[in-house]
């Protein structure tokens, strides 16, 4: 799926023949056998007019299919064409609960002044925004990343996750707290500590506080000297 904003930059990009009098567009791909093919396309035919959709096109051949998904596939570069930077979020919701958090999305933006190009996976509900901003306008980053960590949170209250596909490292470690209560995190943190006693594996990454294997009961130290010592420790 793709919103007006992300519409308009793909079609400038691609000219995959997207419609630009839409909010949103959503592709769809069925596979099987031609009378199974066949018989899905009538369905969701069906669905999509009785949702009241503006344009309904199915395509005729293998260039055409591809086309319809060449624009999908150069969201982000057709992005960076609109704007000097942005920041792609990875959170994951009930599909259920697609229309309210657009909505709630797009007031966020309104809120963070910033604007927003919605792509993402509506089959699995996996959101990724892409928050739109300028690096060299002071203040910028840091309401991009204030308006990114409140989606991320908002993906957590209606009942789905802080990530889809591309994990957690730094960007969203202090918003574990979020999903996980203390016990969960330093259960982690253990089943961590077993398998990288040494603090070798992605040190600082996952965790919001940044306990060593020391503060749960074991840590090696070789000639008095702490691993990774320039990390800060709470």
């Amino acid at each position: 799926m793709m919103d007006r904003t992300a519409i308009h930059a793909v079609e400038e990009f691609v000219h995959a023949g997207y419609p630009l009098d839409v909010e949103a567009l959503l592709i769809i791909e069925l596979d099987g056998p031609q009378a199974e093919v066949d018989h899905l396309i009538g369905r969701v035919s069906a669905i999509a007019r009785g949702v009241r959709a503006a344009t309904l096109r199915i395509s005729n051949s293998e260039e055409e299919r591809l086309l319809f998904w060449a624009g999908r596939k150069a969201a982000f570069p057709a992005v960076g064409r609109i704007s000097p930077d942005y920041m792609c979020m990875d959170g994951t919701i009930p599909r259920a609960q697609l229309p309210r958090v657009l909505a709630r999305v797009r007031a966020l933006s309104e809120k963070y002044g910033l604007r927003v190009a919605n792509v993402f996976h509506a089959g699995d509900g996996n959101l990724h925004p892409l928050i739109l901003y300028d690096a060299n306008k002071p203040g910028e980053l840091d309401r991009c990343e204030a308006f990114g960590a409140d989606i991320l949170r908002l993906c957590v209250e209606v009942g789905g996750v802080i990530t889809g596909e591309h994990g957690v490292g730094v960007e969203k470690r202090d918003l574990m707290p979020e999903m996980f209560s203390t016990a969960d995190l330093d259960q982690q943190q253990r089943l961590k500590c077993a398998f990288d006693e040494k603090g070798l594996l992605n040190p600082g990454k996952v965790f919001p506080t940044l306990h060593r294997c020391a503060e749960l009961g074991r840590v090696h130290v070789h000639a008095g000297r702490l691993a990774f010592a320039d990390l800060p420790r709470f």
